[in-house]
């Protein structure tokens, strides 16, 4: 597969305690974009940050939070993002999604073309 020129970056901001069906959120949203057939998904784990409650999440050592700031960045082609947003839509409950247009210089996978 080969992927290049204009795309779509989603991007999904969530606590690490955020859970979907018993599971860590950001590991169920990795889980279905892998079932819908999409590039790829990549989890950050932030070390601080807060949200819409203006509650700090950190680690510092001397504040050690159990919920720090998770972002789930994802990069396809236009029109399997816009599938994706639905699904996300029900999965999100809590937390900030975003959308803009990338311009992919390269990804290839299997060999390339």
């Amino acid at each position: 597969m080969k992927i290049e020129g204009e795309g779509k970056l989603l991007r999904v901001f969530v606590g690490e305690s955020d859970r979907w069906h018993g599971k860590p959120l950001y590991q169920a949203i990795v889980e279905r974009v892998r079932k819908e057939g999409l590039a790829g998904a990549t989890v950050l784990r932030g070390i601080e940050g807060f949200g819409a409650d203006s509650r700090l999440h950190t680690a510092r050592i001397l504040r050690l939070s159990e919920d720090l700031p998770i972002v789930v960045d994802i990069v396809d082609a236009a029109e399997k993002i816009d599938r994706l947003l639905p699904i996300l839509d029900e999965m999100v409950t809590e937390g900030l999604i975003t959308l803009e247009t990338v311009h992919v210089v390269k990804y290839v996978h299997g060999g390339g073309e």
